[in-house]
């Protein structure tokens, strides 16, 4: 069974920067794509970014400039950065991974992030 684990985040003032890294039971590479997704109390669970085993990484509008999604595919570990926090940011981070010829997605337990003065 794949399992993934977030950790990095934590509380953090408006403007500041975090690192989330997921780390993988198995090859990421093994894996069609892996994402960061973001759910804040009552609303629904969305995409911050996306990368694809190959091809460009996708970013939310609302992260645009703001947040990196990358990898080391070595240390099997998704990470993504963070900068220019705001309170809207706020929320707890999953970490997916899916493989399509399965149609399997596998997520972390989340990681959350508080930004507040």
């Amino acid at each position: 069974q794949v399992q993934l684990v977030e950790s990095g985040g934590g509380w953090v003032q408006p403007g500041g920067s975090l690192r989330l890294s997921c780390a993988s039971s198995e090859d990421i590479l093994s894996f069609n794509e892996m994402g960061w997704y973001r759910q804040a109390p009552a609303k629904q669970r969305e995409l911050v970014a996306s990368i694809p085993r190959a091809g460009r990484s996708n970013y939310a509008d609302s992260v645009k400039g703001r947040v990196t999604i990358s990898r080391d595919s070595e240390k099997n570990t998704l990470f993504l950065e963070l900068i220019s926090l705001k309170p809207e940011d706020t929320a707890v981070y999953y970490c997916k991974a899916s493989r399509y010829r399965s149609s399997t997605d596998y997520w972390g337990q989340g990681t959350q992030v508080t930004v507040s003065s």
